[in-house]
């Protein structure tokens, strides 16, 4: 259960303090009151208050001399001040300097309790406008330390403060959006919107009104006037995904966009002009798209301003655990249940998986282990759906015939895999069950890219007489 909101009167008339901590009691918060500025400063030094009343005239240290050294202190409540008829001009100061709102002496209790209840409602708000911006960053977040992550950041960090055109290539399930709101948000145009199209989603026949917007009458089903994203991300960010997909109508219109910055919405005689960043993303080669026909060379130039390429997840397979441990946060406080935790075992096979779908098959494998596992420990056999899913088809079962030697090496390193994962992680143990010797094992892991994590490693092995640590068995 919340507690009670909390509320410090700051007055020097006895009866004033008296009569209006009770009001506010009254109201239901914890209220507590003093009767000089220096008084203040000594209790918001020991506790904090949501709301706080300060009268301008106080003997000592005035009320905006007390506001000002209550800011230097980075105290956060909000301040209503209290002014005499005689000092509106103080109290406009003090709303200068920070205050929230003033109420002019005398006063019918009603209003500062009113006055009061409206603080403390801009308060909550405002903190949890704080608590959705940090929610929204966590799930934003550009989680890894390895070197492939690191020259993401660099890129992005370099594209960001400029205003020249992006264009994010990638796989599928990589990223690519999150990097497009990363550099939006490093940007000056951060303050501005961010407004995302996903041209592949949209019908040919309404993708135009989408981007440029439409007036009424120009097809049937226009029954009003539309802006289109252009205008909509008027000062910020607009984000074509898989702009590859766009048909080539589009791309010609949408270069006449780039070129002149003016907008024409279908059926509408006046163009509108436009201060828009464009970012685009893609999956496809647009080179070979070029060459094919599909895709106009011209747009492509425009657009491929900034190239940043995000790498696959198996690029950068040492970001694994800690992408993990970050969708296992998420998924506990989206759901509210407790946090679980990956084993040994688990981090193996998730470590030797493929990851054909990337940091979205990820993102989904975990939330499946969040909302399925009953217990707090996840362990290999949970994972079982996921090395299956690992193993290489029969010949002719689909489309996609492997080289031979491909297919074999696949096999291989999914069964090392789930043989680490049934020993957790122990490599001497899993070599003498595989029947092969352990140097050799270790080699095939390197060459695989398999990481053994084992639970041993959270603890320290223990010292031998000498002082030294006693070997590993594996």
């Amino acid at each position: 259960m919340a507690l009670p909101a909390s509320v410090l009167i700051v007055d020097d008339e006895d009866s004033l303090r008296s009569v209006l901590a009770s009001a506010l009691a009254g109201a239901g918060w914890r209220v507590d009151a003093v009767a000089s500025g220096e008084d203040c400063l000594a209790r918001v030094a020991r506790r904090s208050y949501d709301a706080i009343l300060l009268d301008v005239r106080l003997p000592g240290l005035d009320g905006l001399a007390t506001l000002e050294a209550m800011r230097e202190q980075g105290v956060e409540s909000h301040v209503v001040v209290m002014s005499g008829h005689g000092n509106v001009e103080s109290a406009v100061r003090a709303i200068k300097m920070g205050a929230f709102d003033f109420i002019e002496k005398p006063f019918p209790l009603d209003k500062a309790v009113l006055v009061t209840r409206n603080a403390l409602r801009q308060r909550r708000l405002e903190a949890e406008n704080r608590e959705l911006r940090a929610h929204v960053d966590r799930r934003s977040a550009l989680v890894g330390e390895g070197p492939a992550i690191a020259q993401l950041r660099r890129q992005i960090e370099v594209a960001a403060p400029t205003n020249g055109r992006v264009l994010i290539v990638g796989a599928n399930g990589t990223g690519k959006e999150l990097v497009a709101r990363s550099v939006h948000a490093r940007s000056r145009r951060a303050a501005g919107p961010f407004v995302e199209l996903n041209c592949a989603a949209i019908p040919e026949e309404l993708i135009e009104s989408e981007l440029f917007g439409h007036a009424r009458g120009a097809f049937t089903g226009a029954v009003g006037d539309r802006a289109g994203k252009f205008r909509a991300a008027d000062g910020g960010t607009l984000f074509l995904d898989e702009v590859g997909d766009m048909t080539l109508r589009t791309q010609a219109k949408m270069l006449r966009v780039l070129e002149e910055q003016v907008v024409e919405p279908l059926g509408g005689d006046t163009g509108t002009r436009v201060d828009v960043r464009v970012i685009a993303a893609t999956n496809k080669d647009l080179a070979a798209g070029i060459e094919n026909g599909t895709f106009r060379d011209d747009l492509f130039f425009r657009l491929d301003v900034i190239r940043i390429a995000v790498p696959p997840l198996a690029a950068r397979r040492e970001d694994i655990p800690l992408l993990a441990e970050h969708f296992l946060h998420m998924f506990a406080g989206e759901y509210g249940h407790r946090l679980k935790t990956l084993d040994a075992s688990a981090l193996t096979v998730l470590n030797a998986h493929h990851w054909p779908g990337n940091v979205r098959e990820l993102r989904n494998v975990i939330e499946r282990l969040a909302i399925m596992v009953p217990g707090e420990v996840i362990t290999a056999r949970d994972l079982g759906f996921l090395v299956g899913t690992a193993a290489p088809a029969a010949p002719g079962a689909t489309g996609d015939m492997r080289p031979l030697q491909e297919a074999r090496e696949r096999f291989e390193r999914d069964y090392i895999a789930q043989a680490l994962a049934a020993h957790a992680g122990n490599v001497s143990q899993t070599a003498e069950a595989l029947r092969v010797e352990r140097s050799n094992l270790h080699r095939k892991m390197r060459a695989f890219g398999i990481t053994s994590v084992r639970r041993a490693r959270e603890t320290p092995r223990p010292r031998d007489e000498g002082g030294r640590r006693a070997r590993d068995p594996a």
